[in-house]
């Protein structure tokens, strides 16, 4: 029977006008679904959204997740689905994976992740594999895997990066100093001008003679 804007009393055992089932089959679940200030029961095959089946002795029933973000739940404490936007992890729901987890896009689960050590220290300053003749080189720190990914599209963070550094030793002992590269020309700027300086005053000399 169909009460107006109530449901239909399918699978019911028992039925009232006002509150619809309130009895239902062996294998359905009952579900008391809320409408403002009303309420009324419903037998389903399954639960809807937001709730999982409690199988009892009894009679079996709808019960809500009580998960945060959870769209349907395997028992009261362990979410199967999270809601759009929401990461599945461990029965709960996150914007983001915990630390030590990646995010499975296709699956919005959280997966172990690659687990890298801690950072070494910063290594000697150097350049062209030197560690003197230059004025600045660069120094690298590295980190190692500590667990590979449990998947390969996952990527792992960097494991090796350098910064620039200046050299604790300028001028390497018992070796030729590095001159700038500008010296060769400032070498022969000044050769110019002693050689025009020579040259006018030889012309100077030679009209001093002349005039006398």
């Amino acid at each position: 029977a169909s009460y107006g804007p109530n449901p239909i009393c399918k699978g019911c055992l028992s039925c009232s006008k006002d509150n619809g089932c309130i009895r239902c089959q062996h294998k359905l679940f009952f579900f008391l679904r809320r409408e403002g200030m009303r309420q009324y029961g419903e037998c389903l095959h399954s639960c809807p959204s937001g709730y999982y089946g409690l199988r009892t002795p009894d009679m079996n029933r709808c019960s809500r997740c009580r998960i945060e973000n959870c769209d349907s739940c395997f028992s009261r404490d362990f979410c199967t689905k999270c809601k759009t936007g929401f990461y599945s992890h461990r029965g709960r729901c996150f914007r983001g994976c915990p630390p030590g987890f990646a995010a499975l896009e296709e699956l919005m689960e959280c997966v172990e992740g690659c687990e890298v050590g801690q950072w070494s220290e910063w290594g000697t300053c150097s350049r062209n594999n030197k560690t003197c003749g230059f004025k600045w080189g660069l120094e690298t720190r590295t980190r190692q895997i500590v667990k590979k990914p449990a998947k390969d599209t996952i990527p792992c963070p960097t494991i090796a990066e350098s910064r620039r550094c200046k050299m604790a030793v300028r001028h390497c002992p018992g070796g030729k100093r590095r001159r700038p590269a500008k010296t060769k020309d400032k070498k022969k700027k000044k050769k110019n001008l002693m050689e025009r300086a020579q040259k006018q005053h030889s012309i100077f000399l030679a009209t001093d003679k002349t005039s006398q």
